[in-house]
């Protein structure tokens, strides 16, 4: 490697950590972890802060070389943004809701704007009025005001908590990034507070009517347990508990059906849910029980006329079937579609006369429209759905807030090519309107570029999909061109191919950008997930390792110029390959990652763990132990030769403890033989989510580019881009 790529002349030498020793035994096996003091649970042990301190300064100085690339990528990044801009409205009642984006403010307004002829049914052509003649915009909340006395702030689905009347608004405040909120109450009209706010609650929040909310809990280990019902204008205090899911591997969500008529709680593990629903015209009656705990099945539920839906998965019906039943008689259901093996149900959407499925085949994902008997008539078998055509090979589509009486589908659309885009598609006519598609400036034009799909062939012989995009006037496929190959495989997690504008500042270098859709996601049905856990997790690495070594052998790239990526769970694909395989990469960058598997998923105490061992396993059983250890990456660190590597984290994270990603460092630092760089930058003010600020956050992004580049030895002789 060059000097340029290396960290030999940095004039701040990279932080040692003191080793103090902490002796692990288990199963007659010794583990000895001499950063274990870096774990404090209260962040604010001197020492602790000092070292990560001194790494975020380490970093800064490794890199100051190229602080001019990383200013011009981060203005190449932000000058593709319309700042000034208007999210599509969404129409509720007689108002049209939409998020008002404004030049140079890292957060959004949430705006409404009255419709003048709100009786009138909606159409796939509607566009909201605007203009002198059109009713003034009314700005509900100010983001950039309420986050002015806080260096992190983030609010959550705020549109999604109007209330039925339309006349009063919650919304759930963190301002740590710990994911430990506030909610507050205001009046729509004046912005006025309504009563005490409520403290340490989830995101889970709802409406119960126009004077109550549902919300749920956390326990110690931050584990949502608890769901309750709060009447306006009575104390936090005098809330009724309606469910407490005392079981730790369990943990409680909260929605409101389509039809806005029922609220569903379901308590759910990693492969068991049970639901429960609560009539909002009658929450005095409490939860009642719509699907049973089951051992290994799990539901999805929703509601229209007099019928519950059900999306049922088991063992047998892997990849879902869709039921229905009665209101009065739950337990009797008709299979409305029933299970295939090639085709996974992954969402349902509910209407007055329709039924969308969003659906997954061979690696593609698909919109399927039902129309469904009137209400009051009987159930069949459904027969005769009509799929949504899209044009790229490669793409991603997703749900979108519709309204159900209508007939009218949103749902949002982009590609690795083709900018996100919203689209009202008339479920009885089949006409798709495109109502936005992101603007991004700068003179991009999606016909430069190529997106297509790949196949590579795991060890066990498993056919590994992959998405890959390039300029197609930029790159040669002559093994000559740098690649970053991104990768997850987790919870069944599915990594669709979709646009990111910050992306193209390494497209338009010459860079080929891969997702490697591995095990343990949920891409190609259920049992590609099933094969990527527990004790099967190692398929999930050597997937990825596969699809590298296929890159190279195509002619893509060379281990020279391939660079990979992955974030949290695809922080631990990043550590586990580093281990195995160090010689196939130049450089890596590891982001929030869960790397101290073993330590971690021993000890209950920590947030999230006992919830996790139905995804990785009880290490607490000798199997699951051994297993673990032997890809765990912290514990596989050895005195080996090492790519680059930059490594972030959040100090406020709940979900992978800063610990871990510091450990890892200083562990790699101790014994690691090469003079390669290894940056760790850990955020000092936020959680798992890095910064919040909609600008903010690119300057990390220009920072993990520029990293590449000077990885690479890419970097401009005088700092251009």
């Amino acid at each position: 490697m060059s000097a340029a790529a290396g960290n030999c002349t940095d004039p701040v030498a990279p932080p040692a950590a003191k080793k103090v020793e902490h002796r692990m035994e288990m199963f007659g096996d010794v583990r000895i972890d001499n950063y274990y003091w870096l774990r404090d649970d209260s962040r604010s042990d001197p020492d602790v802060l000092s070292h990560l301190q001194r790494e975020n300064a380490y970093a800064d100085s490794a890199m100051a070389g190229t602080k001019q690339l990383q200013d011009n990528l981060f203005a190449e990044i932000r000058g593709r943004i319309k700042e000034d801009d208007v999210s599509v409205p969404i129409r509720r009642g007689p108002y049209y809701y939409y998020k008002r984006y404004l030049e140079g403010k890292e957060y959004v307004q949430h705006c409404r704007r009255f419709i003048p002829d709100s009786e009138a049914p909606p159409s796939v052509h509607d566009e909201m009025p605007t203009g002198p003649e059109a009713p003034p915009e009314q700005v509900i909340l100010d983001e950039n005001i309420k986050a002015q006395n806080h260096s992190f702030y983030h609010v959550t689905a705020f549109q999604a908590r109007i209330s039925p009347s339309n006349k009063l608004v919650a919304y759930a405040e963190d301002t740590k990034g710990d994911e430990r909120y506030s909610v507050y109450v205001i009046d729509a009209e004046t912005g006025a507070t309504v009563g005490k706010p409520l403290a340490n609650v989830t995101s889970y929040l709802e409406w119960a009517g126009d004077d109550a909310l549902v919300y749920i809990t956390r326990d110690e280990i931050h584990r949502p347990d608890k769901v309750w019902l709060h009447r306006l204008g009575t104390e936090q205090s005098d809330d009724l508990c309606l469910y407490h899911e005392k079981d730790d591997i369990f943990s409680l969500r909260l929605k409101v059906s389509d039809s806005k008529k029922f609220l569903f709680v379901a308590s759910t593990s990693k492969n068991t849910t049970s639901t429960f629903y609560l009539d909002i015209s009658k929450p005095e009656d409490g939860l009642q029980v719509l699907t049973p705990r089951i051992y290994g099945e799990e539901t999805r539920v929703s509601h229209r006329g007099n019928h519950f839906f059900i999306r049922r998965r088991s063992d047998l019906f892997y990849n879902s079937e869709l039921l229905a039943c009665p209101l009065d008689d739950v337990s009797n259901t008709t299979v409305l579609i029933p299970h295939r093996e090639s085709v996974k149900i992954t969402a349902m959407q509910l209407f007055a006369d329709h039924l969308v499925l969003f659906e997954r085949e061979n690696g593609s994902q698909k919109v399927t429209v039902y129309g469904l008997p009137a209400l009051g008539e009987p159930f069949a078998q459904l027969q005769g759905g009509r799929s949504i055509d899209f044009v790229d090979p490669v793409f991603s589509v997703g749900q979108s807030e519709s309204q159900f009486a209508s007939n009218i589908l949103r749902f949002t659309y982009s590609s690795m090519r083709t900018p996100p885009s919203v689209y009202d598609h008339d479920m009885d006519t089949g006409i798709s309107v495109v109502k936005k598609i992101v603007t991004v400036l700068g003179g991009f034009d999606e016909s430069n570029y190529v997106s297509e799909r790949k196949w590579a062939i795991a060890p066990d012989g498993t056919r590994i999909l992959m998405s890959i995009v390039y300029r197609k006037n930029m790159v040669k496929l002559d093994a000559s061109d740098p690649l970053l190959l991104y990768g997850y495989g987790s919870y069944e997690t599915c990594i669709d191919p979709s646009f990111k504008g910050s992306r193209l500042s390494l497209l338009d270098r010459g860079f080929i950008y891969v997702i490697a859709h591995i095990r343990g996601g949920g891409e190609m049905g259920r049992p590609w997930y099933d094969n990527g856990k527990l004790l099967k997790k190692k398929n999930t690495f050597t997937d990825f390792i596969a699809c590298a070594e296929y890159l190279i052998e195509k002619g893509y790239c060379t281990k020279e110029k391939l660079c990979i990526n992955g974030r949290s769970a695809g922080g631990l694909l990043m550590g586990a390959v580093l281990n195995m395989r160090p010689d196939l990469f130049v450089a890596a960058v590891a982001g929030v990652p869960f790397v101290d598997v073993l330590t971690t998923m021993l000890d209950p105490t920590i947030p999230l763990t006992t919830s996790e061992w139905e995804e990785w396993g009880d290490p607490r059983t000798e199997e699951y132990y051994h297993y673990m250890k032997s890809y765990s990456p912290v514990d596989n660190v050895r005195a080996q030769n090492y790519p680059h590597i930059l490594v972030t984290a959040g100090l406020n994270d709940s979900r992978v403890l800063y610990s871990e990603p510091a450990k890892f460092v200083a562990k790699l630092r101790d014994l690691k033989t090469d003079a390669n760089m290894l940056l760790f930058k850990c955020e000092m003010g936020a959680g798992h989510f890095s910064k919040s600020g909609r600008f903010e956050k690119l300057q990390e992004e220009a920072f993990t580019y520029a990293f590449l580049l000077k990885a690479l030895n890419m970097i401009p002789t005088h700092g251009s881009a």
